[in-house]
């Protein structure tokens, strides 16, 4: 929720990915799981959960955004990124396209100090900067331009829940 406010976004779309291409899908639980498991989490009107990608047909952020754009030309675009990403986005498929088609948003986490700051990606966008106190111009920007939000924070990353094995709620019946 701290995203919707300081960034002036509308909605925030959680994109549930059926596989991220950089981790192993061993222990990964079935799709609709996750999915129910991300909306028992996100109880806003305005946060979305989602199986976009797996509709799409995509697993990569870049294609993601790209299909989006022709989607629905005229969005202006925020990726909300954790902390813990900067560190290793330089090395992801045609990451630079990312910069090139949405606002990025980093959001602060515990265990790591800054690093959009001095990541190699943030560092070749250093000017493309936008302070925290301007972040809710960010989808008015074009991009490239990025924000690093620090803020309350919770320690949790999904690496961690899933190690836990703590059962996920039933999916929701409409």
């Amino acid at each position: 929720m701290q995203a919707l406010a300081r960034l002036a976004l509308d909605e925030v779309w959680w994109l549930v990915s059926p596989q991220n291409p950089h981790k192993s899908s061993a222990g990964m639980r079935p799709l609709a799981r996750r999915i129910a498991a991300a909306s028992a989490v996100a109880r806003h009107p305005r946060i979305v959960v989602s199986d976009l990608e797996q509709r799409l047909g995509t697993v990569r952020t870049h294609a993601t955004l790209a299909r989006l754009r022709r989607r629905l030309p005229g969005t202006r675009w925020v990726w909300l990124m954790g902390g813990d990403l900067p560190a290793s986005v330089h090395r992801w498929e045609h990451w630079d396209r990312i910069f090139a088609t949405a606002g990025i948003a980093v959001l602060a986490r515990p265990q790591y100090a800054r690093p959009a700051l001095t990541s190699m990606a943030f560092r070749r966008y250093r000017r493309a900067r936008v302070r925290s106190a301007l972040s809710g111009a960010l989808a008015s920007r074009r991009p490239p331009a990025w924000t690093y939000l620090e803020g309350r924070r919770h320690p949790a990353s999904a690496t961690a829940l899933r190690s836990q094995r703590r059962p996920f709620p039933p999916p929701e019946h409409s």
